[in-house]
């Protein structure tokens, strides 16, 4: 009975491909039996971008262009909070318009001369008021003091500040120790220097908004008041402007009213002044 010849188990396959491997090895020729096709090749696989060399890269130009891109937005936002800085909701400023983003001038230094302590005593107000509202009275008060210096002030200003630190003396607000520099300094000559200053006021060729301004400056802190203050006005206007309100039918009654007529008269003189002067060069050029 012949013997059938059945399919080859794993084993016999691998000994058949490890003997055509050595008769290829050994014979120098290739027998293709078992051998199966290879796997095609895979596509080429993109490596990564060498890292940058840290050593190469110039630091210091990083950092700069950094910085400068920095300055940049930050002009641009102050440039929006400037456009934003108008009247917002209700017609409130806001924005740069507020008290920390305006620019306020710091008081002249103060020597003790009692005809400059008003004007010292005002700038002081302002600034404190738009930059200095929320400090401590005791830092307020020695902002006020570094702008006192030179002559008798600065004596005073040393007793001040040891009398401050020995706890001496204690100012609840500092529109109290300005009201204390004014006495020191100001009293009955500031009174006398205004008083000096007034009965040499004119107005001469300003207009009369400028002149009231001066006028009402050198009258605070003069003691001038009432009929005394309506007569010292009427001495320093023009003439022709005393003329016309004294010969009205009704003539101004309080200072008040002698100012605003004063200035609507002299107003309306001036306008008809410069439509005469147009209308003389225009007839001329005809």
């Amino acid at each position: 009975m012949g013997l059938e010849e059945g399919p080859l188990s794993h084993t016999e396959i691998y000994s058949s491909l490890e003997y055509e491997s050595e008769s290829e090895t050994s014979t120098g020729s290739a027998l293709p039996l078992y051998t199966s096709p290879l796997p095609p090749p895979s596509p080429p696989i993109d490596s990564p971008p060498p890292y940058p060399n840290i050593s190469q890269i110039n630091l210091h130009e990083i950092i700069q262009q950094q910085q400068e891109q920095l300055a940049a937005m930050q002009v641009q936002i102050q440039a929006l909070l400037a456009a934003q800085g108008g009247a917002g909701a209700g017609g409130e400023a806001v924005g740069s318009n507020r008290g920390p983003h305006m620019e306020v001038a710091t008081p002249a230094i103060f020597n003790g001369e009692a005809a400059k302590v008003g004007g010292f005593i005002t700038a002081c107000r302002l600034f404190l008021k738009m930059k200095l509202r929320g400090a401590m009275v005791e830092q307020q008060v020695q902002w006020v003091l570094s702008y006192v210096q030179g002559g008798s002030a600065d004596i005073w200003k040393e007793n001040v500040m040891e009398e401050l630190e020995a706890g001496e003396v204690e100012y609840e607000s500092a529109e109290e120790f300005l009201m204390s520099l004014r006495k020191e300094f100001g009293g009955g000559e500031e009174e006398s220097v205004k008083v000096a200053e007034l009965r040499k006021m004119e107005q001469g060729g300003r207009t009369m908004e400028e002149y009231v301004q001066e006028f009402k400056r050198a009258v605070r802190g003069s003691g001038y008041e009432g009929r005394p203050l309506i007569e010292e006005f009427k001495r320093g206007i023009n003439r022709g402007i005393w003329r016309k309100l004294m010969e009205a039918e009704n003539p101004p009654a309080s200072i008040e009213q002698w100012y605003q007529r004063a200035t609507a008269l002299d107003r309306n003189w001036r306008e008809s002044r410069r439509k005469e002067k147009r209308l003389r060069k225009k007839e001329g050029g005809a």
